[in-house]
Order: structure tokens, then C-alpha cells, then sequence
């Protein structure tokens, strides 16, 4: 049986922390707990976001049995079980591995991919990018040295749309026509065959390890690096046999998240109010479904729903409707849940009102979970205050003020 590990204290935001580190990446997993004001909290990493139906039910069952009842959705398409019991965590582990959801016990907080989630569902892209990610799990997971890898380091794979590229990836790779993928790491942009695209995103990963133990800061990102100490991206590429073509750096002009409501022929796509999906949604979901993936926009694709599961879902509660006031509405996990927040921002958040923009309800000046992108910042000051894009707003006056926010042009800000 898989040991869990035991729950370890809650980390010091990325913002602001000095280069030099002296102490080990403390990134929850699903075998490193962290202690958080609501119990402990594990994080599942989803490559591409994806589970069967199975594994579903699992995961229902699991929050309803150790946890709070429901699973939130990360800003990276991964899972939270919050509000676990006490000494949980070898039969979480167990779980856990029983429905295949740790392949690797020792890799499990370094599988950290996203990638498109309608690649190859509704004709756009030139590469179905689910592909990469199960080949560059797998390729991760039988590298040992892979596991040194910080629990914040992030593959992201784009297949040529743009829905992904602006995650802030450590290794990014494009989609290309013709056969070919573009790879980004650091400030460096590569050409090359498609075929090679997990093998070179691999490679690179090994280089940035490289790097920083020449460094000896703790780097836990390449950003983090000092500028002496740069990988040799190229020289690692070649060492790995890859023709790899120089260019400038690009990337496909951004595109929004899909609409909720019907992907292609034989995909919906909805979203979890606030990024939280409860135990009875978790079910609805996988009824009918070949398999779904969990999106950056706290969302779900669900692939190879009957006909009817849409308004099925809709009744469960979550959302299938662009104009629906919760579309494009995130926040954090707030007061009780979090100790270091001022507000109840979920309670704030739940009123939003509805409108274009996406708007991000942070419970403190850390802004854990908020979305890449362009996007409106509602932080909590104190229990009365909030700051709307830095200027203070009093709690009473909120809805009003976001809803102004949220139909704004948006080559206004």
C-alpha cells in the first residue's frame, strides 16, 4: 500500500520569495498533504486534465467519504480534495492508485500538463495535443530524474488555437502545420519535427534540472534562475538527437476559452461554479461520457455525452450557458477555508454579477488561483473593503462596482 506522506506546513507565496531558497518545495500532492485551516488538502495532478468515468466515481466517493464532498478545479486543470479527516491519507493513497490515478508515487507532484482541452474534438489545431501529454506523462514518469523537478514547473501544450500558450509554461510546445511543433523554453524558441515534440519538451526539463543545481539557489522554475546559469537549451536538444531549428520567438494570437455549451459533434464543454464540482455533479458528469477533462478555466470537456446530458447537467447545477452570471467567475478558497484570507470571497463571489470579462475574487494580496490573462482583480483588504483593480471599493457597494468592471471594452484595460 502507498504510504502518504504526513501534512506539511502552507508555503509562502511565489511572488516576492528570494532566489535563493533553504528550504524544499512544499507543494501539496496527492501523497504530500497540506494543513489547511479546513483540514488537510490534497492536489491531484491530471495530465491534460483527464479521467474516465471511473475514476469519477472515485473521486466522488472519496470526497464524500474523507473530504468535504466536493473537488475543486485548479487554474491548471488539476483536482483538490479539501476538508480531508485526520489520518486519511494511506487510505486516500490507496484510492487513489487503485483507479490508476498515481502511476508513479515518486513523480506524482511532477506531472503538471496542460494542454489543449478540445484538441481533437472540434477540428481546430494542427496536432492533437492529448496525444503529447499521455506520451509526455508517461516519458516523466520512467525518467528517475524527472521526480526533481518542483511541483510548480509546468509543461504546457498548445495545438496551434492559442487557448493554452498564455498559462505561463516552463516548457511550452505549439502545435505547427506541416508536421512540425515550436518549443519555447526560457527565451528560447525551437522549430522542430512534431514527432520529436515530447522528447525535446522532456530534454528541456532535464536541462532547466541541470542548471539550477550548477546554480545552487533552489530554483524551482527557469524564471527563477540567475542569469549566469541558464540552461544550455540548444546544446541539450542536440544531446538528445533532436534537429532543432532556431527561430524567433511566437506564438498563435490568443483565443478565448470555449463557450459552455456543445464542442464539435461529440463533446459538451461546462463549467464548475467557482471551480468547485460536489460529489452528485461528479456522477452526472461521467454518466454517458467516454471521459472528461478537467480545464485551466474551471471548466470540464466532457468527450461522447448521449444526446440529452446537457440539460442533465444544467440541472445539476452546473453551468451551460455563456450569459449565465457565474461564466468567467473564479475565486479563491477564502475565509474559513484558508487562514491567511480577510473575506468570505466565495459568499462575494457567488453574486457576482454576469458580463464579458473574467473577474477573479482573491481573499488576500497573494491571489491564489486566479487565471491568466486579461481579467478583473477583486481582493479582500479586510472584512469590509475590497480592492477593485487597486482602488478600495466598500463591501456593500461590490456587485455594483464588478458589474460596471465586467462591461468594460476590453481594449479598455
Amino acid at each position: 500500500m502507498l504510504a502518504a506522506m504526513p501534512p506539511t506546513p502552507p508555503s509562502p507565496p511565489e511572488a516576492g520569495e528570494p532566489r535563493i531558497r533553504d528550504r524544499g518545495d512544499a507543494c501539496p500532492g496527492a501523497l504530500r498533504l497540506h494543513a489547511a485551516a479546513d483540514g488537510p488538502l490534497a492536489r491531484l495532478r491530471l495530465p491534460a486534465g483527464r479521467l474516465t468515468s471511473r475514476q469519477l466515481d472515485v473521486l466522488a466517493a472519496a470526497a464524500e467519504d474523507l473530504g468535504d464532498g466536493s473537488l475543486s478545479v485548479t487554474s491548471r486543470g488539476n483536482a483538490e480534495l479539501r476538508g480531508l479527516r485526520d489520518g486519511c491519507g494511506a487510505r486516500l493513497a490507496a484510492l487513489l492508485a487503485d483507479a490508476g490515478l498515481l502511476p508513479s508515487p515518486t513523480h506524482e507532484r511532477v506531472r503538471n500538463i496542460v494542454a489543449s482541452p478540445a484538441s481533437g474534438l472540434d477540428g481546430l489545431g494542427h496536432a492533437d495535443v492529448q496525444l503529447w501529454a499521455r506520451a509526455l506523462d508517461a516519458a516523466l514518469c520512467a525518467e528517475p530524474r524527472a521526480a526533481a523537478l518542483s511541483g510548480r514547473f509546468l509543461f504546457v501544450l498548445d495545438d496551434g488555437r492559442g487557448d493554452v500558450t498564455g498559462l505561463g509554461g516552463d516548457v511550452t510546445l505549439i502545435a505547427a502545420p506541416g508536421g512540425a511543433a515550436l518549443l519555447t523554453a526560457g527565451a528560447r524558441t525551437f522549430r522542430l519535427p512534431a514527432a520529436d515534440a515530447v522528447p525535446a519538451a522532456l530534454a528541456c526539463a532535464l536541462a532547466f534540472l541541470d542548471a539550477a543545481e550548477a546554480a545552487g539557489t533552489g530554483a524551482w522554475r527557469p524564471r527563477e534562475l540567475p542569469a549566469g546559469h541558464l540552461p544550455e537549451w540548444a546544446g541539450a536538444l542536440a544531446r538528445a538527437g533532436i534537429a532543432a531549428e532556431p527561430v524567433p520567438s511566437s506564438s498563435p494570437p490568443p483565443a478565448l476559452p470555449p463557450a459552455p455549451g456543445p464542442l464539435g459533434g461529440h463533446a459538451l464543454h461546462v463549467l464548475a461554479p467557482l471551480g468547485r464540482l460536489t460529489a452528485a455533479q461528479l456522477r452526472a458528469l461521467g454518466g454517458g461520457a467516454a471521459e472528461v477533462r478537467l480545464t485551466p478555466w474551471r471548466g470540464v470537456v466532457v468527450v461522447g455525452p448521449s444526446p440529452d446530458l446537457l440539460p442533465a447537467l444544467a440541472a445539476h447545477g452546473l453551468i451551460t450557458d455563456p450569459a449565465a452570471p457565474g461564466t468567467g467567475v473564479t475565486a479563491c478558497t477564502g475565509t474559513p477555508g484558508c487562514a491567511k484570507s480577510l473575506a468570505d470571497v466565495r459568499a462575494d463571489a457567488a453574486r457576482a454579477p454576469g458580463g464579458p470579462l473574467p473577474v477573479h475574487y482573491s481573499g488576500c494580496e497573494r491571489r491564489c488561483g486566479h487565471p491568466h490573462g486579461l481579467r478583473i482583480e477583486v481582493t479582500a483588504r479586510d472584512s469590509d473593503t475590497y480592492l477593485l483593480d487597486g482602488a478600495p471599493v466598500p463591501r456593500s457597494a461590490l456587485a455594483e462596482a464588478v458589474a460596471a468592471a465586467r462591461q468594460r471594452p476590453m481594449e479598455s484595460r
